[in-house]
Order: structure tokens, then sequence, then C-alpha cells
């Protein structure tokens, strides 16, 4: 099992250090809600289809993700709060080069 560590900022300001299984097919709005990170009902509500930007975040550490779907680009511009930084946490797969990403949680829109 190879765990990876990442740090999310909630969205009450509360820092969180998790440990993240990247054997598990898992994304970021997963790990978000399996650690209930959020209230439940206000993230990953599409079920992490891309369809409803619930799952917004801020990556805030210099990792390289991968380039933004077109599902992903449209959701963005539909949604509140977006910044220069800004990805749906249902697109970002959980891998082995995320170790120490940092994110904070959009509020809620």
């Amino acid at each position: 099992m190879s765990d990876i560590s990442i740090t999310i900022t909630d969205r009450t300001g509360k820092i969180h250090d998790v440990t993240a299984p990247t054997d598990m097919n898992m994304n970021l709005m997963e790990l978000i809600r399996s650690y209930e990170l959020a209230p439940e009902g206000t993230i990953g509500v599409c079920g992490g289809m891309a369809m409803c930007a619930s799952c917004q975040i801020y990556i805030t550490s210099p990792h390289q993700l991968p380039e933004k779907t077109d599902e992903e680009e449209a959701m963005l511009s539909e949604a509140f709060y977006v910044e220069e930084h800004s990805r749906l946490g249902c697109q970002i797969n959980l891998e082995g080069d995320l170790n120490e990403l940092r994110v904070t949680i959009a509020p809620e829109g």
C-alpha cells in the first residue's frame, strides 16, 4: 500500500494533515468526504461527475497537475469564488506525485 500526505485547509480555516491512499482509485473530493472535512451535502453533490463545482478547491502548493478537462473548465466558468489555482477535487486523482500537496476547500457557492 502506498500512501501520500496531503494538507487540506477546510472552510473554517482549520488545517488537516491527512494520509491518502494511492492504490484505491480515489480522488481528492472523495478524500475530503472520507475525512468529513466539509459538512455532508456540501461537497461532491453531483457524485464526482464534474457537474456541480461543490468540490472546488484551491491548489496552494507548486505541484504540476494534469490539464483541466473541457468539463472541468466549463464547470469552473460557472462557479463562485473561482481563483487562478481553482480545480474540482473530483478531477484530481490521488497519485504518488501528489505527496505533500496542499489545498484549501473553496467557500460554499
